[in-house]
């Protein structure tokens, strides 16, 4: 469902994909190649909410913020991510049910890990990789994993391509 919140509605890059269980209200942009799944929920009613492209948000995950939402592009949001962030930057993988509060900053090529809780205000820099509840940063995140979250977006790209193509989803 698409819905307009004081005037403003979603715009959607024409190579997006929006399942039709997706709920999108309010001031939200959605870059090219990019993909909201089944139950994900984007409320762009405090602020305006960007996504970049080829970025995909897997099911059930909710964005919202008190404030603007950006996330770039090469984003990966697993299923039953809960994101507050403020940013989140290019090629970071937000793994499954994953927490991150109100304020965080995340910067580009990082990994947080599944279940992690990101506490409000957090910044996270630049190839970090983060883990647990609540969430600290391990380490930088390794070549191999950089790579996984890479190869992932990736891999929604071509599913999102799919989609567009077959089935009645416009």
């Amino acid at each position: 469902m698409i819905k307009k919140f004081n005037g403003k509605e979603p715009k959607i890059h024409p190579t997006a994909f929006v399942s039709e269980f997706a709920y999108l209200i309010g001031d939200i942009e959605i870059g090219s190649n990019s993909s909201i799944w089944p139950g994900v929920i984007l409320r762009a009613d405090s602020g305006k909410i960007i996504i970049g492209e080829n970025t995909n948000i897997q099911d059930n995950s909710i964005v919202h913020g008190d404030e603007d939402v950006f996330i770039g592009n090469g984003v990966t949001m697993g299923h039953m991510v809960m994101c507050h962030a403020t940013r989140v930057g290019d090629n970071v993988m937000l793994a499954n049910a994953s927490v991150i509060n109100d304020g965080v900053n995340v910067g580009n090529n990082c990994l947080i890990g599944a279940s992690s809780t990101v506490v409000p205000n957090m910044v996270i820099p630049d190839y970090s990789f983060v883990l647990g509840t609540p969430a600290r940063i391990k380490s930088q995140i390794s070549d191999k994993h950089l790579d996984m979250v890479k190869k992932n977006a990736l891999s929604y790209v071509r599913r999102t391509k799919i989609y567009k193509k077959h089935g009645d989803f416009e």
